[in-house]
């Protein structure tokens, strides 16, 4: 019952601050005159993936190296498969092209700059720097293209609140309720896995990378309901940079992340999403239903493979 609840409620309150960060970013994005794809890159991105980064150090402080990791891994790909496939066949998303030639290019080579380190089976102090390092690099490219690009291109923007304060704290709230529920669905996901004897690494890449995950699709999906396909794939894209760049690097800093127990095919699949979405963006400049359709029937497909592993485990 217990479980149930946290599931339900953690889901709830996700909801709640997905509207609220979509609200207070996209006033401020007017108000600031930076474009909202920069603001989905950034502020939206960052705040959808702060469960990812409460979960991974915590579990990574706990020992747990197989959540912290499998969560990166499966919320980069869950974030691809599941969150733009929905979002694309519930309303098709218009591609900037800075996104094409920029952003998508970039997430491709952080996945492989992650794998890359991790090729010696763990992520250390010294990987954490270089992966932070090029963070911090992404967010001040990101900045001056912002004020070289003070265009939205026309995209239709829903007003917020009035009040540049009160959109400052509508983004921490939101920010706030997505990390406190986040956690809570996580944890009742988490508990609900155990129960029936499944594996770190297992619960990691779906249980807890689709939970942390949340956060990126409620938001998306309002921001594509809304008209406001910037905010929708750029939370989406910029999520992914962050996770690996950003969530990787403070947890390797803080506690060394092991790569034992991993297979080859986790992060194949997951470059394999960031790169396929590179020619269904370019193609027209938009994501279409069937781009999105073919992107979460990829997923699950990947999903049916993780369970079928699982199922083995816990019959051995």
């Amino acid at each position: 019952m217990l479980i149930a609840l946290s599931i339900i409620g953690g889901f709830l309150i996700l909801t709640l601050g997905a509207e609220a960060l979509v609200r207070g970013a996209t006033t401020i994005a007017l108000r600031l005159g930076i474009t909202p794809l920069v603001i989905g890159l950034t502020i939206v991105a960052f705040g959808t993936s702060a469960p990812e980064l409460a979960v991974s150090v915590k579990a990574a402080l706990a020992g747990n190296s197989g959540i912290a990791l499998g969560n990166v891994i499966g919320s980069n790909i869950v974030n691809i498969g599941l969150i733009l496939g929905i979002t694309a066949l519930i309303r098709p998303i218009e591609v900037k092209s800075e996104m094409v030639k920029r952003d998508i290019p970039i997430m491709i080579l952080a996945s492989m700059l992650f794998w890359g380190l991790l090729l010696d089976g763990e992520l250390s102090l010294i990987d954490g720097v270089i992966l932070l390092s090029f963070m911090l690099g992404y967010l001040v490219f990101s900045y001056f293209s912002a004020k070289n690009t003070n265009d939205a291109d026309g995209e239709v923007i829903e007003e917020g609140p009035k009040n540049p304060l009160l959109s400052l704290l509508f983004i921490a709230v939101g920010i706030s309720m997505l990390v406190g529920g986040g956690i809570l669905f996580v944890n009742g996901a988490v508990d609900l896995a155990k129960v029936f004897g499944v594996s770190e690494i297992i619960i990691g890449l779906t249980i807890v990378a689709i939970g942390t995950s949340m956060p990126e699709l409620v938001t998306s999906v309002l921001a594509a309901l809304k008209g406001q396909s910037d905010i929708a794939i750029g939370n989406i894209v910029g999520s992914n940079i962050f996770n690996i760049l950003g969530i990787l690097g403070v947890t390797a800093i803080v506690y060394p992340v092991s790569g034992l127990g991993f297979q080859s095919l986790d992060f194949i699949v997951m470059l394999a999403f960031a790169v396929v979405i590179l020619p269904f963006a370019w193609t027209g400049l938009r994501i279409g239903r069937r781009e999105g359709a073919t992107l979460l029937i990829a997923y699950l497909g990947y999903l049916i493979y993780l369970v079928n592993q699982a199922s083995t485990q816990a019959v051995v």
